[in-house]
This record gives structure tokens, C-alpha cells and sequence, in this order.
């Protein structure tokens, strides 16, 4: 039985292995393949320095007793909240980048961010630095933002449609695997000495930096034309803007997805609502080390990530989103409820609980992230779809740790607990309004009345 169990997981493991094999693809798409995904085997440790669940724990840890606690706890909202409002900055990414070569713009920014890694190590632990720290975050997650916008543009075109989603999948489970080693790696030697940040913060940002010269031999085919042809473009509608009433006139004139958009952004705000207490309580309520605070939120949700994506995959090939968000939200609920349990009893693995429900959800949320929109928009519409859905996702990412941070911190101990109760209700309400919507939307789809769908997804 034991033998036979071991040669089914052999069996797994190779063919997980074998499925990065780019055998099936083109001789050019195979050189830019291995190079890319040579690339992310590097630079996810440099990403992994400012990933907002580690930083909020180095934050909380290594300032705590040398600056207020009110500012303590402002300044994880921060850090927490960054990669989501430099979401806000991916209209100017865009349109910067439009008429510019790609893969040298990219590489540009994963430059920028290397190195406001590195300078990670310079900063002083008292307010100042505190600042200067928020400050570097700030600056390194809106350079990423860059990256990730126009990132989208070569895959588009150095992919086939069918392969697309299978590529960037590949890449995400090279991420997800790098984010938890570096996360790791970042608690043993913060625990180790909280001074080894000095050698620990330019070591990943040199790393990265290996990772972005691998990059840059990324070639962006037909890459002339596609420049020329975005210079000589003279229809202002296909130019990326910042153009609010943009944003406007899609959620005025598709009354489905405008439903859908406030749905999304009640229950966003109650998981983006989770993070700033759920670090603050690690160091207050548990007093957990470094590793055992990034654990909790980066290892255990990044590495549960890429086993639970080909089930949500799996889900979402055969649904509409708003059926799919009906039932992946429920992860979310589940976290919740864990984590304020995990409060309410002083209780560890519950805490830890939470944190496998959150890599189930976020597995489900990055595919609703990138492919939610398809079944709302019109293809020549799918860039403007996805920017409301960016922009709102900034905004409520800039509001809410600054909701729940205030709420924690007048808060006493024994009643830290109805913060997350607080998120908990307010995942609720998004999650009956999904479920109203998928109702409404079958019934729209059965009567035949007009819901715009666009052509099947590739297959994963």
C-alpha cells in the first residue's frame, strides 16, 4: 500500500514537472519561454522582500518599542495595503508604455524595484525610518504594478490564445513556489538577528537582479510593428487613459456588471479589511517570530496557492464569475470565521486554519482576477472592462486597513476579536449579493435577453 502511494506521487510529481516542458511550442516561443520562466525563478525574491503579508511582519516586529504603537499599527496598514493602491497607478503604466519597446520598459521597473529592495537595509529602526521604510514599499509596489500591466502586452502577442492561460499559469506557480521560499528565508534570518537585515535586503535585491538580466533576453515578437502601429494609432479610444469617465460610462451602461463591481467591492473590502489586524495580532495576542509570523501570511497561503488553482480552474471553465465568486467566496467566509475564532479563543491553530483558507481563496481570486471580466465584456471593450475592475480594486485597497487599522488599535485585548467580526459581516453582504446576482444572471441568460458573454476561455 505504502509502495503503491509512493509511485502514484512519483507519478504526480513528474508529470507536474513534465508540464513545463515547452516541447509543443515554436523554436521562438521556446527561447522566450525558457528565458521567462528562467526569469521568475529569480525575481519573485526581490518581489518576496515587499510582499505586503512579510513586510506588515517585519514592520510590526522590528519597530515595535521604538516608535508609538498608533503609528506602529498606521504604518502596517500601509505596507499591507500597498500592492493594492499602487493598482491605482496601472492606467499611467499603460500609457506610458504605449509606442515604447515592452520587454526594455519592463525591465526597467523590475530594475526600480531591485533596487528600493536593497535600500530596505539602510533604513534606520525609529520614525523616521518608519517613514522612509512605507515610503520604499510604496515606491517598489507601484514600479511591480508596472511590471505586471505591461507584462499582460507581451504575453498577448508572444502567446497563442489557447496556450496563453497555461503559460501564465506555469509562471504563477514558479512565483508561488519563490514567494514562500523567500518568505521563509526572510523569517530564519530576521529571527536569527533582526541586524542580518543589513546583508538580507541587498542579497534578494541582487538576486532579482539576476532574474531581471535573464529577462531582458525576452524578445517580444513582431515587436517593431506592434510599436510602430501603437505610434501611428490615431483613434483615441484604443489609447490607454486616465480618463475617469471612462470608468463612468462602462458601469452607467452594463447594469450586470455594475451590479457585479459593487458586489466585488463589499467583499473586497471585507478581505482587504483581514490583513492589518491579522498582523498586528501575530505580534500582540501571540507574540509569534518572524517565521512564524510570515508563515501565517505568505508561506502557508502562497504554497497551498498552486495545488488549488486547477481546481478553481477546473470551476471556472464551466461557469459564469458571478456563479463561480457564489461559491469561491465562500474561502474567504471561511477565513474569516477562523480568524475570529482564532481571536475570540486565543487560539494558534485556528490562526493557521485561517491562513489555508486565504491560499484557497486567493487560488480562486488570482484566475476571477484576470478572467472574471471576459464574461462581461465585449472583446474590442476587454481592456476598458478590466480597468474599472483595477481602478476600484485600488481604491478599496486604499481604504480598507485604514478602516480596520483605527478599529483594532481603540479596540481593547480581550476585545480585538470584533474587528474580524466586523470583516466577517461585510464578506457576507458581498457574498448575498453574489449570489442574487448568479441568480439573476441565469435568469437573464435563460430568457435570452441581452448579457454580453465573450467566446470561451482558452483551455488550461
Amino acid at each position: 500500500m505504502i509502495a503503491a502511494r509512493l509511485s502514484m506521487l512519483q507519478r504526480f510529481l513528474l508529470d507536474v514537472i513534465g508540464s513545463f516542458n515547452p516541447k509543443d511550442l515554436t523554436p521562438a516561443m521556446r527561447r522566450n519561454y525558457v528565458h521567462e520562466l528562467v526569469s521568475w525563478c529569480f525575481l519573485p525574491f526581490a518581489l518576496g522582500a515587499i510582499e505586503g503579508g512579510t513586510m506588515g511582519v517585519v514592520v510590526k516586529k522590528a519597530f515595535s518599542g521604538s516608535v508609538d504603537p498608533w503609528k506602529l499599527d498606521m504604518a502596517v496598514a500601509v505596507v499591507t495595503a500597498a500592492p493594492n493602491v499602487a493598482n491605482l497607478c496601472s492606467f499611467v503604466w499603460a500609457s506610458l508604455a504605449h509606442g515604447r519597446r515592452k520587454v526594455p520598459f519592463i525591465a526597467a521597473l523590475q530594475l526600480a524595484t531591485c533596487l528600493c529592495v536593497g535600500l530596505v537595509a539602510v533604513i534606520p529602526v525609529d520614525e523616521f525610518g518608519l517613514i522612509a521604510l512605507c515610503a520604499l514599499v510604496l515606491v517598489a509596489r507601484t514600479c511591480w504594478t508596472g511590471v505586471i500591466t505591461v507584462r499582460t502586452a507581451v504575453w498577448r502577442h508572444n502567446w497563442p490564445k489557447g496556450r496563453r492561460a497555461s503559460v501564465a499559469g506555469k509562471m504563477a506557480t514558479m512565483q508561488a513556489v519563490v514567494l514562500a521560499l523567500c518568505g521563509a528565508a526572510i523569517g530564519q534570518a530576521m529571527d536569527l538577528s533582526p541586524r542580518n537585515s543589513i546583508i538580507l535586503f541587498p542579497a534578494l535585491a541582487a538576486i532579482g537582479l539576476i532574474g531581471n538580466a535573464v529577462y531582458r533576453r525576452v524578445t517580444l515578437l513582431n515587436e517593431d510593428e506592434i510599436v510602430a502601429a501603437e505610434r501611428a494609432g490615431t483613434d483615441e479610444d484604443e489609447r490607454p487613459t486616465l480618463d475617469p469617465r471612462r470608468i463612468v460610462t462602462v458601469l452607467r451602461e452594463d447594469p450586470l456588471y455594475r451590479s457585479f463591481m459593487l458586489h466585488m467591492f463589499v467583499f473586497g473590502l471585507g478581505n482587504l479589511m483581514l490583513t492589518q489586524p491579522q498582523v498586528s495580532l501575530m505580534q500582540d495576542e501571540f507574540g509569534l517570530s518572524y517565521l512564524e509570523g510570515i508563515l501565517a501570511t505568505t508561506i502557508i497561503p502562497t504554497a497551498i496557492m498552486p495545488l488549488a488553482i486547477p481546481l478553481w480552474s477546473r470551476l471556472m471553465d464551466r461557469s459564469h464569475i458571478t456563479h463561480f465568486r457564489s461559491i469561491h467566496g465562500w474561502s474567504f467566509v471561511a477565513a474569516s470565521v477562523l480568524l475570529w475564532l482564532a481571536a475570540l479563543l486565543h487560539s494558534l491553530p485556528l490562526f493557521y486554519g485561517a491562513s489555508v483558507a486565504l491560499g484557497i481563496g486567493f487560488a480562486g481570486g488570482v484566475l476571477a482576477w484576470n478572467l472574471g471580466h471576459h464574461d462581461f465584456a465585449p472583446p474590442h471593450r476587454d481592456a476598458e472592462y478590466m480597468s474599472v475592475h483595477v481602478t476600484l480594486n485600488g481604491i478599496r485597497g486604499l481604504m480598507a486597513p485604514f478602516i480596520a487599522a483605527p478599529i483594532y488599535a481603540l479596540l481593547p485585548p480581550d476585545g480585538r476579536h470584533w474587528v474580524f467580526l466586523l470583516c466577517l459581516v461585510v464578506n457576507l453582504a458581498g457574498m448575498i449579493g453574489f449570489i442574487a446576482l448568479a441568480r439573476r444572471v441565469r435568469r437573464v441568460h435563460e430568457a435570452s435577453e441581452p448579457i454580453v458573454v465573450n467566446e470561451p476561455r482558452p483551455s488550461r
